[in-house]
């Protein structure tokens, strides 16, 4: 072997040093191949041709998502479960487009694939129709407080004893029959609250409402006649306040409306969110359910009103005859829209517009008593001035009508999502958002 081939042969000659360099040009190929079939994490793209890989990589999209609701998607029911949760959490069609798909509903449908279901005892089984018999019950109790109301106001009617007690006990005695009907009616069948409870003051707003509807007319009348507020104190029990008897029985029978209203509109929800394939489209045909319903009872409640009036003299054929009427009918809506705002899982917003119509009605008593402070009295002028002209029941229904008003269209943004007409509503909604 001459000198020259020992140079080229030799560990660092010229020889080594160009089969090194091609293992490193073929290096530097290999790795480039592999980071283009791979896709680097910062966003590199795939050639078109190139096959994608069965398992996603860093680049996925979605893995974050799956992560940041993993406990919605191991105990969801099916994809619509999962997309009404979503849905909850502020995923819009367009959020859905950044994680490559067309709507909330196909990201749903690949989650409920790509994220195993939890073996959970927890999970709720799906609830058995009920039978005849037991929807019989059910109706009985929707129509058990306008029966009690009936019957309490008979009962009233014939208490004439010469013990000026005996009549207000048995008053006292008929509101608390009627208020426990009212509480089993609504806890049973369509109108029940089967998921988070909303603020404990609720119950306190819907009392308050239901009671100036009965008696607020009276006290309002008597406040702006003259009549001072501890006078008709130191008269109790000898005062015996006017009801409005044709308004207590007519939203007594309300229930039993406001129960099919509710499960109609429930059930159709329901159909309509299988049948969608985006919330576009879901919203479209949820709107007109909701007005329909809300007219159907409407009309229900108006009707019973008239009956009702009929049957104790309530209607008038004038303005300020048919107020009172107008007035139990706005609230018979408010109360209805507020039901079915926590039946779908908004019961702050229900409660927040029952609570909206009773502070208008306490700050309408309130001013009137303030006037009597000396150089108060422009602070009654407004209610006063109302009451003149369309009389007491110009308060409530102004009241009533102002937030149920706000409650429909408050509904008519919320309960057309998916959310609303899902079990999903029932779960906790996560801090996080996408």
């Amino acid at each position: 072997m001459t000198a020259s081939e020992t140079e080229r042969t030799a560990p660092g000659g010229p020889s080594a040093r160009k089969d090194i360099g091609n293992i490193g040009n073929a290096a530097n190929i290999e790795g480039a191949e592999a980071a283009e079939n791979t896709g680097d994490a910062k966003g590199s793209t795939v050639p078109v041709g190139t096959p994608r890989p069965a398992r996603r990589g860093p680049a996925d999209p979605v893995r974050a998502l799956m992560h940041r609701h993993r406990k919605l998607c191991e105990h969801a029911v099916d994809a619509l479960e999962i997309a009404a949760g979503l849905e909850a959490h502020g995923v819009t069609d367009r959020t859905a487009a950044r994680f490559r798909h067309r709507d909330v509903f196909s990201l749903a449908e690949e989650l409920y694939a790509r994220v195993p279901r939890a073996e959970s005892d927890d999970t709720p089984a799906p609830r058995a129709e009920p039978s005849g018999r037991s929807r019989s019950v059910r109706w009985t109790l929707h129509l058990l407080p306008g029966a009690v109301c009936v019957a309490a106001v008979a009962a009233v009617d014939a208490a004439d004893a010469p013990t000026p007690l005996v009549r207000p006990a048995v008053a006292v005695t008929g509101i608390v029959l009627v208020v426990l009907a009212v509480r089993l009616g609504v806890r049973s069948g369509p109108l029940r609250v089967r998921h988070q409870a909303g603020p404990r003051t609720a119950a306190l707003w819907t009392c308050w409402t239901a009671g100036y509807a009965v008696y607020g007319d009276w006290l309002l009348a008597r406040l702006t006649a003259g009549g001072s507020l501890r006078s008709l104190i130191d008269g109790l029990p000898y005062v015996h306040p006017r009801a409005d008897l044709a308004t207590a029985v007519a939203l007594a029978f309300g229930i039993a409306p406001a129960a099919w209203c509710a499960h109609r509109f429930a059930v159709r929800g329901r159909r309509f969110l299988a049948a969608s394939r985006c919330l576009t489209e879901l919203a479209a045909r949820t709107r007109p359910l909701l007005v329909g319903v809300t007219l159907l009872f409407l009309g229900a409640q108006v009707a019973l009103l008239a009956g009702a009036g009929l049957l104790f003299g309530g209607a008038g054929s004038t303005l300020r005859g048919m107020l009172p009427a107008t007035a139990a009918a706005a609230l018979g809506l408010l109360l209805f829209l507020a039901r079915l705002l926590a039946l779908h899982g908004f019961p702050r917003a229900a409660a927040a517009g029952v609570a909206f119509a009773a502070a208008l009605e306490a700050l309408a008593l309130a001013t009137v008593l303030i006037a009597r402070i000396p150089g108060l009295a422009l602070a009654g002028r407004p209610v006063e001035a109302l009451t003149t002209l369309a009389g007491p029941a110009a308060v409530p229904a102004a009241a009533c009508a102002a937030a149920a008003l706000g409650l429909l269209v408050h509904g008519l943004r919320v309960l057309t999502g998916a959310r609303a007409h899902s079990p999903a509503a029932a779960l906790p909604l996560e801090a996080d958002r996408p």
